[in-house]
């Protein structure tokens, strides 16, 4: 692989919004070079390693992580508190602890069913499921070979690039997630969110009730004394 598509594949996971696959950076190189060009998976592999440890060396505050079967940039761990205090896209995408947990089990046990969900959590799913569905973070695989065939649920790749995974085989081990939910760091944004939702539910109440208290008052000045 000559030198200059080291460039070209970090330019190309630059502008991709997506996590961009291995395939779809041959398929760009050769579509504009031609198919005689040689490049491979692993070139590419190579590449990012290579442009990572260039990263690191020059103290950069950027990295190339392998998510969701490909490469996408973004800013270092040790940076994620600061880009995390002014980032608002997370509190705009924030799942409900009935969703997060549906979508653990799911995660965990897929592919799964929705009366196997059920017998787990307790309670009902469709809600939830539906939620998941339209955020495109669980998909339908088909149907069980049980009474009834029941559609089976599997996560999605969105899934991968919400939680920052390559493959679902990254998820953390029940012994990591309990290490997690000791860290001071985990437990600070925790309750940075749950503070942020409480005054995202007081400001809609005040909303409301301004919105109501007019009209209080315009029915209490027609009517005569």
């Amino acid at each position: 692989m000559d030198n200059i598509y080291i460039s070209v594949i970090e330019a190309l996971i630059f502008a991709s919004d997506d996590p961009l696959q291995p395939k779809e950076i041959i398929d760009s190189v050769k579509e504009i070079d031609g198919s005689d060009v040689e490049i491979t998976e692993d070139d590419i592999e190579k590449t990012v390693d290579d442009l990572n440890t260039k990263y690191d060396q020059q103290e950069s505050a950027f990295t190339i992580l392998k998510i969701a079967h490909g490469y996408t940039f973004a800013t270092k761990p040790n940076h994620a508190k600061y880009v995390g205090y002014l980032s608002t896209e997370k509190s705009k995408r924030r799942l409900s602890q009935a969703a997060l947990e549906t979508l653990a089990i799911i995660a965990y046990k897929q592919p799964l069913t929705k009366p196997e969900l059920e017998m787990i959590r307790g309670v009902n799913s469709d809600y939830t499921l539906n939620t998941l569905l339209e955020k495109n973070l669980i998909t339908i695989q088909g149907r069980a070979e049980t009474v009834g065939r029941p559609l089976l649920y599997i996560t999605t790749d969105e899934f991968l690039k919400y939680f920052g995974l390559r493959n679902i085989t990254d998820l953390p081990k029940p012994r990591e997630i309990e290490e997690i939910m000791k860290d001071e760091d985990f437990l600070e944004q925790k309750r940075r969110i749950m503070m942020n939702e409480v005054e995202e539910n007081l400001e809609a109440e005040l909303e409301s009730s301004n919105e109501i208290e007019p009209e209080a008052e315009t029915e209490n000045e027609s009517t005569p004394e």
